[in-house]
């Protein structure tokens, strides 16, 4: 993060992704690793959100020589010991099928009472001399047993937030944002730098 002309790298190819860092740090002008040059598709192999993000803010800032953030996320389920966890993007086998992995996880979770989840974003800000600033955020709450509005992505439709007491699904982006792991894991992440 190049707090000295306001532009934040971000290790992404999720577009919803940006949109939502972009709208927390609307301070910063945000971009993409792609729009930077770095096109590569790096392998997430950690075993937890943390490592995923550090692996992929490690491989950016390597090839692009400046300061990169990325983070890694998903939804971990109580009823399902924490799955699907870190493979919340390809949990119905095919990356990024939103509706897929979200009819998986009903699916999985019928005739289960218990729906308790948690949203959790492993954020790691990472520099070229190897630096590294890690943080993590969580939100709270449940699988909805259908789905409630077409709002957000991922698993948001599905899952019913505490805080809002609504789904994600169907709260606005400012709403979300204001409780979301990801805005948790960021402001965390920016309290550590000041």
């Amino acid at each position: 993060m190049q707090k000295e002309n306001g532009t934040l790298i971000i290790a992404t190819g999720n577009a919803h992704k940006l949109q939502e860092i972009a709208e927390i740090f609307n301070d910063y002008k945000v971009l993409s690793q792609k729009q930077m040059g770095f096109d590569e598709d790096v392998e997430e192999t950690g075993k937890t959100f943390m490592e995923n993000a550090l692996i992929k803010a490690h491989a950016a800032s390597k090839a692009l020589g400046l300061p990169v953030l990325a983070d890694d996320s998903g939804i971990c389920v109580d009823a399902l010991n924490g799955a699907p966890g870190i493979f919340s993007a390809r949990y119905c086998g095919k990356h990024g099928d939103d509706k897929g992995n979200r009819q998986l996880l009903l699916k999985n979770l019928e005739g289960k009472e218990n729906r308790k989840a948690h949203f959790t974003c492993a954020v790691a800000l990472v520099y070229p001399d190897g630096k590294e600033v890690m943080a993590e955020g969580n939100t709270y709450g449940s699988i909805l047993w259908k789905e409630d509005g077409n709002g957000g992505f991922g698993y948001d439709p599905i899952f019913f937030s505490d805080d809002l007491q609504k789904s994600f699904g169907i709260a606005s982006a400012e709403e979300k944002n204001s409780v979301s792991h990801r805005f948790r894991a960021l402001q965390a992440l920016l309290a550590k730098m000041e």
